[in-house]
């Protein structure tokens, strides 16, 4: 029996993440990924299958190598879902900043008219 990854397991591990992001902007083989960490290359394959199954990387043959690339698909399933988390958040610290605008007004107010009074 096959048990199909979550994706948010998978990113969970910050070596998976360094994975993902070392691979974003082009495709590797597996020891030029391995190259980039201190662990043992196995680990780093262990890693690898991991973001295989949730299908967050694709593999391509080139000649003798394999090499990973990102699955947007599967990226985009990841923004998709913490959009409304961000929109909520970016929502939240506006109004603060917004309140801390106020107060600040406020407190310049209330110093200068004591300057004033002086």
């Amino acid at each position: 029996m096959h048990l199909r990854r979550d994706i948010f397991q998978a990113i969970a591990d910050p070596t998976r993440r360094a994975i993902i992001l070392l691979i974003a902007s082009q495709s590797m083989s597996a020891g030029a990924i391995a190259s980039n960490f201190d662990t043992a290359r196995p680990t780093v394959s262990k890693h690898l299958k991991i973001l295989i199954e949730c299908e967050l990387l694709k593999q391509e043959q080139n000649g003798r190598e394999i090499y990973y690339h990102l699955n947007p698909v599967k990226i985009k399933e990841i923004a998709d879902f913490i959009e409304p988390f961000r929109k909520m958040w970016d929502d939240r610290l506006n109004k603060l900043e917004t309140v801390m605008k106020k107060y600040k007004q406020k407190n310049r107010k209330i110093s200068y008219g004591t300057e004033n009074k002086n």
